[in-house]
């Protein structure tokens, strides 16, 4: 490409670091997508730091199980280049194809959101691998016991952080060695938290959205989370409101709800728009659907409120259930596996079973279209 290439042309070259580089667009989970630009500075750095944080040695073979286009994949577009690796493309994510791509390549490292761990344990006829492979992955929270199935394959899962207007993953589930003595739930438990900010970010926090005060470092205070640093955004394009909506004092409101534990770790439990309020009590929908997807039957699980007469709203479940099933649950089945491992507030009032859950091009559950059709059921009551 380089031998053929025009060796009169003239590289334009920017006047500042702080000059727009790409736009992307969010993934528009919630709402329409938004035009995010990035700078020269915040991709340089967010690429950097992904590559000392993930340890990515030189030469890797990449697989890209994570959309090109999805915030620069994570920016590893330009981190793979920099440190010379092969990129294995595959136009759709499939299990038999990940794994046919794995063994004639060597794949040693690879990215995708927490859906693309459940394709490749899907499989009954699945075996383990023959050599560990790294895979990072984040999007959106990962349950605990979709984690404990993807390395019991023989992956190391890697779990990160981030959003399209940070240009990439801005923090990490730091991985500490005193935890390779504990049982393979509680690791799990343990890298389903997001984690601390990675080398080249500022600083990350749970605040009250209204006061801007930090939360209590408690594993328990609920706050929005915040973020500050040289790779956020330049702004929303065409969209001064929306910018200064969500940038306040240098910090960047993420519109995530959070806690921070103890040890400075952060664990993300929910968007803002998507935790239920259920007779006064917030319910997060993660935590629902973490509990869902250790039922044996699950496959995937999402959980929105559905408006309620009484309550106001309680949850309702959407379910995929696992192909090959010898007897399928129905939905009493599910309501008391929850009642059994839940607070009773939080159980679903609702089940619905469907082939498959909406999604964006990203992979990421349209939850906005879920809570639509939980609408339309009518009040429960």
């Amino acid at each position: 490409m380089v031998e053929k290439g025009d060796p009169g042309f003239k590289w334009v070259q920017p006047q500042s670091e702080w000059d727009p580089v790409v736009l992307n667009y969010t993934s528009g989970t919630t709402s329409s997508p938004k035009g995010v630009v990035q700078s020269h500075r915040g991709i340089f750095i967010v690429s950097a730091t992904a590559l000392i944080d993930w340890g990515v040695p030189k030469h890797p073979v990449y697989l890209w199980a994570l959309p090109i286009f999805h915030t620069n994949g994570w920016s590893h577009v330009w981190g793979m280049a920099a440190v010379g690796g092969t990129n294995i493309c595959l136009r759709k994510v499939e299990a038999p194809t990940i794994y046919n791509l794995i063994d004639r390549h060597g794949v040693t490292h690879m990215s995708g959101a927490p859906v693309v761990l459940n394709i490749l344990t899907k499989s009954p006829d699945v075996e383990p691998l023959k050599n560990p492979i790294h895979i990072l992955t984040a999007g959106a929270p990962p349950p605990a016991a979709v984690i404990l199935r993807t390395e019991s394959l023989g992956f190391v899962v890697s779990h990160g952080y981030g959003l399209t207007e940070t240009a990439g993953l801005v923090v990490s589930c730091a991985w500490k060695p005193k935890w390779n003595t504990f049982p393979a739930s509680e690791r799990a438990r343990l890298k389903a938290r997001q984690g601390v900010t990675m080398a080249g970010f500022t600083e990350m926090d749970v605040v009250d959205p209204r006061t801007g005060e930090s939360m209590r470092r408690d594993g328990v205070s609920v706050g929005e989370v915040v973020l500050r640093g040289g790779c956020l955004m330049l702004g929303y394009l065409k969209d001064p409101l929306g910018t200064s909506k969500c940038m306040k004092d240098g910090w960047f409101y993420t519109g995530d709800v959070g806690i921070m534990h103890q040890d400075g770790y952060l664990e993300i439990k929910d968007r803002s728009k998507d935790v239920i309020i259920s007779g006064g009590e917030n319910i997060s929908s993660v935590e629902v659907e973490s509990v869902l997807y250790t039922h044996p039957a699950v496959h995937e699980a999402a959980v929105v409120g559905r408006p309620d007469e009484f309550w106001g709203e309680t949850p309702c479940a959407f379910v995929d259930l696992k192909d090959g099933l010898n007897q399928k649950p129905c939905e009493k089945d599910i309501i008391d596996f929850c009642r059994k491992n839940m607070p009773h507030f939080m159980v679903p009032k609702t089940v619905v079973f469907k082939d498959e859950l909406p999604r964006t091009s990203t992979g990421k559950i349209q939850k906005f279209v879920l809570k639509e059709i939980a609408k339309g059921m009518g009040l429960k009551k």
